[in-house]
């Protein structure tokens, strides 16, 4: 259904905030290891724990990071900036306070780019551009466990202080699907710079929504924010629920109070947690403890120069290189191994465009419905390269060559020739021998050659059916249908 008509003429609002937990080896301001999986408690130094007389010291493999990040996004890096104290209570938070970043965030801006598709259900992808409001670094809080106690909370420290990345993007988003294509490219760079894992099962990206509803034209709505979606399709279906709701509570003439809401999976509802707390509530001031971050710009050059090439920019070097539109060039580099692949496969074969076709048809349907990413395709580069170099001279149709590619993913063998001879796949071959096929077609189907020529154009096409009969579909189509032509005159 159309976007605008199941939102009954409101439009939606929606910005994200998301946690990137960095990859570095120990955490932000101790030596405690990041490894995940520990037994409780087990991975949290008296910095974590916030025993008196202890003190921070800041992680410079964390810093690195989050240049990376701000490179990466075009965004600015700030030489200077500082680290505050963000009060509030939480079981899991011994201190009573986060180490974060608010004022000055060593981030400022920047943008994420990615194709959705239309909202009118039909056409095109439309490329899309997110602004970023900053990105900052800050400690993470630790973990309370319900399941395994009964009428009690668990506290798992393991967690307090490990390096996170809150990535804030502007109100930008006016999609569930937008919100969603966001997240992914989103996450995709923050693997492809290495930065973060980005295991979401593990809690290594995790997404807050907010989400705001209003009529067109009016002041934005009153936000509700949707805490800790770790899963693209919980992501899309929190946001849809919440649309929904903020508009039929509108609807009944109540008014959107500004709160944080937890999603459950199982009911596919949002509920309120809490009223959500503004900046001032936090009490934020700077961290008296730390110093503020100095970053060099030599230090950020040096970064810079060992950035790997980035996805923005292997898609433009692919339309140029490759002559690919920018939407199939946006989907070659979904992943730094897909890219590779494509560009091996490409330069095997010749044949950039039906590389990409393949890619994002035959094989990415069958990857999604494995729930698996391109290095676990049966079918490597070269062996595709191989098959379409067989379509392109002519050697097997479209149809052998899904043949030959299920035989491929099956592992039957991943010799390309062997599967065409051994199934009988190639091509005709011989033009003599087709020229004599199409003069019998034409001889025993006079009904179809007069009526072609009186001007119906659907019989040429039975005309080119009963070729492909006679020739046990071993015919080239193209060929066919020229040989045909002239013969018809």
């Amino acid at each position: 259904m159309n976007a605008s008509k199941l939102n009954r003429g409101y439009e939606v609002v929606i910005g994200l905030e998301t946690h990137a937990q960095l990859s570095t080896r120990s955490k932000i301001f101790s030596g405690s290891s990041t490894t995940f999986g520990a037994a409780p408690n087990t991975q949290a130094s008296p910095v974590d724990l916030a025993l008196p007389g202890t003190l921070p010291v800041l992680n410079r493999g964390a810093v690195e990071r989050a240049i990376r990040f701000g490179l990466a996004v075009g965004a600015k890096v700030a030489n200077h900036s500082i680290f505050a104290r963000k009060n509030y209570f939480y079981p899991d938070l011994p201190k009573g306070y986060q180490i974060s970043q608010y004022e000055t965030p060593v981030v400022q801006g920047g943008a994420i780019e990615f194709f959705v598709a239309p909202s009118t259900g039909s056409g095109p992808s439309e490329k899309r551009r997110v602004n970023l409001t900053r990105a900052h670094l800050e400690e993470d809080a630790g973990k309370s466990l319900h399941e395994d106690y009964a009428g009690q909370t668990g506290i798992d420290l393991n967690r307090a202080g490990t390096p996170l990345l809150e990535i804030v993007s502007e109100p930008d988003m006016r999609s569930s699907a937008e919100a969603v294509e966001y997240a992914k490219t989103l996450h995709e760079l923050v693997k492809w710079i290495e930065i973060c894992d980005g295991n979401m099962q593990e809690g290594s990206f995790r997404c807050d929504a907010n989400v705001s509803v209003r009529k067109p034209g009016a002041p934005y709505g009153t936000r509700r924010e949707i805490k800790n979606l770790n899963s693209f399709k919980f992501l899309q279906q929190a946001i849809d629920y919440e649309i929904q709701w903020q508009i039929d509570l509108i609807e009944d003439g109540g008014a959107v109070q500004q709160a944080t809401v937890l999603f459950n999976p199982d009911s596919g509802e949002t509920r309120a947690m809490r009223t959500k707390e503004d900046a001032h509530d936090y009490r934020y001031f700077p961290d008296p403890d730390l110093p503020p971050l100095v970053i060099p710009q030599e230090w950020i050059e040096r970064v810079r120069a060992a950035l790997p090439e980035l996805p923005r920019v292997m898609a433009e070097r692919f339309q140029r290189d490759y002559a690919l539109p920018a939407y199939d060039a946006s989907m070659m580099t979904q992943s730094k191994p897909f890219g590779a692949f494509f560009e091996t496969a490409a330069k095997a074969c010749g044949q950039p465009k039906l590389v990409a076709n393949w890619l994002m048809g035959e094989v990415s349907r069958r990857l999604n419905a494995a729930d698996a990413e391109i290095e676990a395709s049966p079918v490597g580069a070269g062996t595709l390269a191989a098959l379409i170099s067989r379509i392109a001279d002519g050697t097997i149709s479209n149809n052998g060559a899904r043949q030959v590619f299920d035989a491929l993913w099956a592992g039957d063998s991943q010799d390309v020739d062997a599967i065409i001879e051994s199934k009988g796949l190639k091509q005709m071959s011989d033009s003599g021998e087709l020229d004599r096929i199409l003069d019998e077609v034409l001889a025993g189907n006079a009904k179809s050659v007069e009526e072609y020529r009186a001007g119906k154009d659907k019989a040429f096409n039975a005309l080119v059916g009963q070729a492909m009969k006679a020739t046990k579909g071993k015919a080239n189509p193209a060929q066919v249908n020229e040989l045909l032509k002239k013969k018809l005159g």
